[in-house]
Formats: C-alpha cells, structure tokens, sequence
C-alpha cells in the first residue's frame, strides 16, 4: 500500500477515556491498534476535563439505589438492562483498570478509606475524586500506560472525515447487495500534510466525545463537534435520543471560547445560587434545592436570570462551605482568582452551558452499532444509561465500563479470525478530492460558526417551542445545503471539515428536538 492508505487491525477515532480504555484492552490481548485525534496532543478532550469525579459505591448493596437514581435523573427513559449493567459492573471496572491497573491516586479519609463525596441527585456519597481535577489524574494516568504499550500506535493531527462502508464506498456491486453494511474504516485528514488517507480496519470505534461546541455557551472543548455522530448517521447507524443535551447549570461567567466548569461537587459541599440580591432561590423551584438534577437547576438559573435582568446568577461557597475551598477545589479556587474573583471571600458568577450529550451512536452492552464492524463508545455513544438527563458522576464510568467491553468484544470477534476480507479491503477506493476553487474564506467560516451556534443557543436550548424549533430547522437545513455544495467545489481543509460535520450534528439535534413533543429531562418545550 502506498503512504496515503494503510491497514491497522482497529482503528479507534478518539484518544479520551473511551478511546484510550478499549485501546489498551485490546491491546493486553495482543492486537494491533491505531489511536487518531484532531489535535496535536492526545489529552485535549473532554475527559481531562472532568471535575467531580466517577461514581463507585457506597456499600456492597449500593448497585439497586444508584440505579434508582439513575432512573430519576433520566425521567426513566433509561434502558433497564444498560442502567443494571453499569451499577452491577462499574465498581469491579473501576478497581480492576483505575486502581490496581493505572494507580489513579484517588482521594482518602484520614482512615484510609476512599473519600467518597456526594453530587446533585446522588441519595448518598459515592464518588471518588481526586480534588477536583478527577478526569486529568485519570488520563495522564490512562495515557502512559497507552504510549508505553508497544502495539498502540497513536496518530495526531488526524481528524476523521467519513467512514468507509461496504453499502457506500464499495466499487465491487456483490458488496453493495448484501444485506450487512459493513465499516471498514475511514478517511482520515492528516492535517501535516494536508492529504486525506484511507486507513483499513478489521474494527473501527468511534470515541469522539460530545457536541457542546454547537452551541454558543459550552464546557466542552474545540473538537466537540458531534463528528462521531455525523459520521456514523452519514454511514446509516441508528442515532437515538438526539434531542436530550444537558446543559450544566454553573460554568464561570467570563469571556472565553469555552466555558470554565465550576463542579457540582461544590454545591454538594453546601453551596448556595443565590441571584444578584443575594437570596438562594433553588428552593423555590424544587424541594432538592441546590442537588436537585442539572436540568432543573438549569431552568432555575434561567428563570432567575430572566426575572432580574442579570446576566448571571452566583455560587455562595463562602457562606455556607465550612471546608478549606483552596485545598478542596485546587483548580477551581485558581481559575476563580485568574478573573478577580476569590470564591473563599465572595461568591462566584455563574451561568448555564451546553455541558453534555446524552443521546448518540446507539450501542449494545458490548458497544456494537447497527453497523457491522463499527463500534462506539464515550459520549458519542447511547447506551441508554442517561436516559433524557445524565445523572452526575456516570459519564466517566461509563466511558470506563463501555470502553472496556468495547476491547473485549473486538479481542474476541478478531480472534475468531473474522478479518477484513482481502476483497473488501480492495474494493475501498481511495479519497478523491472534490474541487480545487480556492475559495474558503476565513471570514465567511466564523460567520457560519457564529449562525450554528447562535441559532442552537437561541432556538434549540434550554427551552424550546415550536416555532424556535421550526425556524432552527429551516435555518439549519438551508445552511447545511450550501455548505455541501461549497463543499464539492472546494480542496478539503481542517476548517472545512469542522464546519460540515458541526452543522450536520446541530441540524441532527434540531430534527429529534422538533420530532418530541414531550417535554423530558434535558428535552424542556415551553410550548
């Protein structure tokens, strides 16, 4: 094979908690694994972000009550067999990968113990932590055990373009009649060289994280585009639950491109919102008060907001947290002070942000999609464990617990000696470029950018109606018809890319939102 096309036994699109578990599990039973990421370093996603923790458990007996926690916070649209998979199988992953494999130093009791703290719509504490920078002590962990395991190869700089499938890219007519669609791979843009490359693969998984950066507030970082998603809805995977994107109720209110997370493990330290006059309000709208679900405090937040004027509400940690916050919120306490604000002494201003996704690529337990050799996991993924609002704490273990699945199943499948037929892989034609006018325009991209993301904010966010549903729709589905023109005519580009997998992923959204009547969880339709 030339330079620009090559085979790899799996190829995983996504180096965060997902990506980087299944890689290593398949990589103990002795397969060969290419890891790509868009960015030039594999630690730039959503994962190191993660502040609270990952949910463990309270006792021997702890799996049924966080399973009924995870109903209520889900509205029990949850899938009962997904649900019982992770509150049976989470804790034995955690203590087999975390703790004894990686050593992730979770935070202790002076005892000994495990510190296990407690987060809005938890009934008990159950989540280990480190401090509050959970996710980066799991990955830069996760990550050393990846780079020193000899048959992992890690590739940045490398952003998916679409998946090869036998139904769709197929230049012999037998592979196109049978009823399997199978995934043998992907295009894949090296942005170093600017040249697409046809990467082969026995398995392909999909760990590409969540879409935040569709909306104009987000926690997420730059690659949380929904490319994992857009991908495998171009491809023909069944996408679900689409419509059920949560909005985390306190990122730091500053100018930035993305939005500094201020932990729910603070207001489950004791906290307090309170709005501009100073009074804490979250018990006005829910007997919870400030550790009700995230959806709830969000519309809280909102309304408080719309009410006074203000464009924010606070967080009171001064007045009611008893704990020292430096010491306990390391990061937060530092990224506070880097805008003025000391949240030992005053409160800290607050506001909404598109913060997860909780529907996606479905999967089974094993992580498989409708597509035969295609799997996904992480956010990208549903499950069905989230039902129509995550519950704090279960996304990293579910990344863990799914991630995990993922490289078992693929292991066994591959040693089946159920390769990539030779014939099939031969049949994948190579990328050709569909234009070469030179007429991408730095300026016209942002615009672009600024519609898809006001456009989400305004019409398809924490409360929709129909008409904000149906002008999204018409705006979107337009926008998305003049970008895959522009797209046929233009040299492909990281930018390019972005953009036309950004807006396919908000306009996947817009659909399921607009299709749901019902308001559920994350999914509130004013009217």
């Amino acid at each position: 094979m030339h330079a620009d096309r090559f085979k790899t036994q799996v190829l995983i699109i996504g180096t965060g908690l997902a990506g980087c578990t299944a890689a290593l599990t398949m990589a103990d039973a002795g397969l060969e694994v290419t890891l790509i990421t868009s960015d030039f370093a594999p630690d730039q996603g959503n994962s190191a972000l993660a502040q609270g923790g990952i949910v463990y458990q309270a006792g021997p007996r702890d799996a049924a009550e966080l399973e009924r926690d995870m109903y209520t916070a889900g509205w029990k649209v949850n899938l009962p067999r997904a649900v019982r998979h992770l509150a049976r199988k989470g804790p034995g992953v955690v203590e087999e990968i975390l703790i004894e494999r990686l050593g992730v130093d979770f935070a202790r009791r002076d005892d000994g113990a495990w510190d296990l703290i407690r987060e809005g719509g938890h009934g008990k504490p159950r989540i280990l932590h480190c401090a509050d920078f959970t996710g980066r002590a799991i990955m830069d962990c996760l990550l050393d055990a990846v780079q020193a395991a000899p048959n992992i190869r890690v590739l940045t700089g490398r952003t998916a373009v679409d998946l090869l499938t036998s139904h769709h890219h197929s230049t012999r007519l037998d592979f196109k009649y049978q009823l399997t669609n199978q995934c043998c791979g992907a295009y894949v843009f090296n942005r170093e060289v600017g040249r697409v490359e046809t990467v082969l693969a026995d398995c392909t998984v999909l760990a590409t994280g969540g879409i935040g950066q569709v909306y104009l507030h987000t926690t997420n970082t730059a690659s949380s585009i929904g490319s994992g998603m857009v991908m495998a809805e171009r491809a023909k995977a069944k996408i679900v639950n689409a419509e059920y994107v949560q909005f985390h109720p306190t990122a730091l209110y500053h100018r930035a491109p993305r939005k500094f997370l201020v932990s729910e493990a603070v207001r489950g330290a004791g906290a307090r919102l309170v709005n501009a006059r100073g009074e804490a309000f979250m018990s006005r709208y829910d007997s919870r008060a400030d550790l009700a679900p995230r959806d709830i405090v969000t519309r809280a937040i909102q309304e408080e907001m719309l009410h006074s004027g203000e464009d924010c509400v606070f967080l009171d940690a001064a007045s009611y947290v008893s704990r020292d916050l430096q010491r306990s919120f390391p990061t937060i306490y530092a990224k506070c002070r880097e805008i003025g604000v000391d949240m030992a002494g005053e409160p800290i201003p607050v506001v909404p942000a598109a913060h997860y996704f909780c529907g996606g690529v479905l999967t089974d337990e094993r992580g498989r999609t409708t597509i035969s050799r295609l799997y996904a996991a992480g956010e990208c993924a549903c499950t069905g464990i989230h039902g129509a609002n995550r519950l704090a704490s279960t996304s990293l273990l579910e990344a863990l617990v799914w991630g995990q699945a993922v490289g078992k199943d693929i292991a066994r499948h591959l040693r089946g000696r159920t390769a990539l037929p030779r014939r099939l892989a031969e049949a994948m034609p190579d990328w050709v470029s569909p234009g070469d006018v030179q007429n991408e325009d730095p300026a016209l991209i942002a615009q672009d950018w600024a519609t898809i993301r006001h456009t989400m904010w305004n019409y398809v966010g924490i409360a929709r109606t129909s008409q904000r549903l149906a002008r999204a729709f018409d705006d979107l589905r337009s926008l998305q018809r003049h970008l895959q023109d522009f797209y046929k005519s233009t040299p492909i580009s990281q930018s390019l890319i972005d953009l036309f997998h950004g807006c396919h992923a908000a306009f996947l959204v817009t659909v399921a939102a607009r299709s749901n009547p019902e308001t559920r969880g994350c999914h509130y339709r004013a009217k």
